[in-house]
């Protein structure tokens, strides 16, 4: 097959022709094949069907054929062979487009071509994969028409469809009238009942089983695994007679699940011999726990072993990048899908949206949202997450129009995505419309993080009175989100009253959450109850509750920077300093910036609060970008909590008067500053901070796109 021009050339019999398309290694040469057998003349009627059933069965079943090709190859046949529906059928059950196959056997039914055992099966796993039991029905009486429903391959096919559509009792009849049942149809009942959550039925079956095989205990492992009983899997993966890669995968994948981290790496280094899975596994548990750099690490060393990455590989990869705001190592990751030629799927597809809107580039993830050429609810619904992280409220609100028109019913997590975008820009009338709509409009009763979200809305905006009585009016009892949105709101607008009764609430409910000692503490502060925010600190303490320390990220030539506030720890760490005080002293000098020290809520000395916002961590972030990137560059910093105002404040000013865009990802939106734009909200913002004196200089300079609401709530604390 080295010179396929040569060796037709030499070839006199048809035979060996129509033999040689059996042995193709890929497309180029079974087209070859193709043209030579379109050229022989007068081919007999056996030698037609034997060519289109061999060319067909290369492009449908092969993993370097082409279904499209395939499907050309049989409409030209006015009258396939059921050899070549079989094939077809076969390799359409197996590709995105399962319901092709579906489609498929319809039509040969509709023309009276007669299926076989062979076709039965591949038709069956259509379903299975489609999710379209209810059809299967159908197929299961033209089985038992067509007298196969003895065939153990069909038996099975069809326990595992009616068992993988929750249709349990269908699947136990089928599975009890096998009179000589192998091992095949027992793990097929066993994994229709494991995947239906029957853990104890399934047992049952497992115990009952005079041969088991690994599949059986496999199986068991991971049905426990899924359902997070660890003990009981773990059980069985020592009872084992013998392992394969799957046991220890299932054993892993149930540690991941139960987002235990230090088992999962014990088991991944135990293991005997892994597969992409054992590696994609332990990828996914890293980015679920928030280990993106040991995520990132291991993929170097998979690489190093020369493991293939698969679409799940890139998944968790890019779900690492997007948390830590790695835009380059994403831009990495999607050069190497299309090197590779990963098929971006509708998975992959919402993977690479999440990373680029995560990461800043929200127009990127536009584009790639618009490519996807299949856009399911979770892909609707990042896109539209993502305008709401940018502030695009509006944008969000359109695309939801369009997702309507496209057909794509919406789910909960839709209107939470919408209510946050209306949160973040204080669109109240069009939030409360919105959480209005989604029973009397769509069907979907709100739950407690939709009625938060509209609380956090109201609070924002000031409305307390009607924020506590949409709290009054939840049909469910509320819960700690609920109220701490009603916190954040007294703090933003300084109503003592109401926020220490719901501050001293909010902490007999969760006595270890950090964040609600904070924001009482410094509601105190705010109006200098120093002695009351001494005593929730001190509460905190003896509670052994420990403040979440604000860090902030920065990528730099593939590397992830992290500081703390007052971080010394840095390899550049003095640079870093002389950067910085360079940068404030041309700020303060030529600017006129004045340090907001009311965002430093400590009962210390002017000087310390000065200095205490001047090694705010992404103040630290932004002077290494300026020491590594170049003038033109973007810098993108990535922090685990809100930015304060004084922060806020200072990046807008630093980004006007060196002319750079800086671009910072909080713990619930984006800030992007550009130069040369004027901020069409200035004069509300004045209206907010009017006692600031920079502000006019603002006006002339750079600006960040916001609103009035969203200006007003900067975190206080860094």
């Amino acid at each position: 097959m080295n010179n396929i021009p040569n060796t037709i050339r030499y070839l006199s019999s048809k035979s060996l022709l129509l033999s040689l398309s059996k042995s193709c290694k890929n497309m180029g040469e079974l087209k070859q094949i193709h043209a030579q057998i379109i050229k022989e003349e007068n081919p007999s009627l056996c030698e037609v069907v034997f060519a289109a059933e061999s060319l067909i069965s290369f492009c449908a079943v092969s993993p370097n054929g082409s279904l499209d090709y395939a499907k050309v190859l049989f409409n030209q046949q006015p009258n396939p062979s059921i050899i070549s529906w079989n094939f077809l059928i076969r390799g359409l059950s197996t590709s995105k487009n399962r319901r092709e196959a579906i489609s498929l056997y319809q039509t040969m039914h509709s023309r009276g071509f007669q299926p076989n055992n062979f076709t039965f099966p591949f038709v069956i796993k259509a379903c299975t994969e489609s999710c379209m039991t209810s059809f299967g029905v159908l197929v299961h009486t033209h089985i038992i028409k067509n007298g196969l429903e003895a065939d153990s391959y069909i038996r099975c096919s069809l326990i595992h469809m009616y068992a993988n559509g929750k249709y349990l009792d269908a699947a136990k009849q089928l599975f009890d009238a096998c009179s000589d049942g192998d091992v095949v149809s027992w793990n097929a009942m066993i994994d229709g009942y494991a995947k239906c959550s029957k853990m104890d039925l399934a047992l049952s079956v497992f115990e009952q089983m005079v041969c088991r095989d690994v599949v059986s205990w496999n199986t068991m492992i991971n049905g426990y695994g899924t359902l997070g009983n660890i003990d009981e899997a773990k059980r069985l993966f020592d009872e084992m007679p013998e392992r394969n890669v799957v046991s220890w995968n299932s054993m892993l994948a149930g540690y991941v699940k139960c987002g235990d981290l230090g088992a999962a790496r014990g088991i991944f280094g135990m293991m005997p011999r892994r597969d992409v899975v054992s590696w994609n596994a332990m990828l996914a548990c890293y980015a679920q726990s928030g280990r993106s750099n040991d995520a990132l690490s291991l993929f170097d060393e998979m690489q190093a072993l020369g493991i293939k990455p698969t679409e799940a590989t890139m998944v968790s990869l890019l779900s690492a990048c997007a948390h830590l705001g790695a835009l380059d190592l994403g831009v990495r990751l999607h050069k190497y899908i299309n090197a590779n030629k990963i098929a971006i799927n509708t998975v992959l597809g919402t993977a690479l949206v999440d990373m680029y809107s995560r990461c800043g580039s929200i127009s990127k993830a536009e584009q790639i949202f618009s490519a996807i050429e299949y856009r399911d609810v979770l892909a609707w619904n990042t896109i539209i997450a993502g305008m709401a992280m940018h502030g695009h409220a509006k944008k969000a609100l359109w695309l939801f129009k369009q997702m309507q028109a496209e057909d794509v019913v919406p789910d909960d997590m839709t209107f939470v995505a919408l209510l946050s975008s209306c949160s973040h820009v204080g669109m109240v009338e069009e939030g409360q419309r919105l959480l209005a709509s989604m029973s009397t409009t769509y069907g979907i009763e709100p739950k407690v993080e939709h009625y938060g979200c509209v609380i956090d809305l109201l609070a924002r905006a000031g409305l307390l009175e009607e924020a506590v009585r949409l709290i009054g009016a939840m049909p469910m009892e509320t819960n700690a989100s609920a109220w701490g949105a009603l916190l954040g709101g007294c703090r933003i607008h300084g109503n003592i009253e109401v926020g220490e009764v719901v501050g001293k609430c909010l902490i007999d409910l969760q006595p270890h959450h950090s964040g609600r000692y904070v924001i009482l503490s410094n509601l105190y502060a705010a109006a200098k109850r120093w002695d009351d925010a001494r005593k929730v600190r001190n509460l905190m303490r003896s509670n052994g509750v420990a403040k979440l320390p604000g860090v902030s990220m920065i990528e730099l030539k593939g590397i992830v920077h992290q500081f703390v506030a007052s971080d010394q720890s840095h390899p550049e760490s003095d640079n870093i300093y002389k950067k910085l005080f360079e940068i404030s002293t041309q700020l303060k000098n030529i600017l006129g910036y004045l340090p907001d020290t009311q965002q430093v809520l400590l009962d210390i000395e002017e000087e310390d609060k000065e200095h205490v916002l001047f090694v705010h961590s992404e103040r630290l972030a932004i002077a290494l970008g300026f020491i590594y990137l170049g003038p033109r560059d973007p810098i993108r910093v990535v922090k685990n909590l809100r930015v304060c105002r004084d922060c806020h404040t200072v990046t807008k000013l630093i980004s006007r008067f060196y002319g750079r865009e800086i671009i910072v990802r909080d713990r619930n939106r984006f800030h992007q500053f550009k130069d040369a734009h004027e901020c069409p909200f200035l004069h509300e913002l004045e209206f907010f901070v009017g006692s600031m004196q920079m502000f006019p200089l603002l006006s002339r300079g750079s600006s960040e796109k916001h609103t009035r609401s969203t200006w007003a709530i900067e975190e206080v604390q860094c």
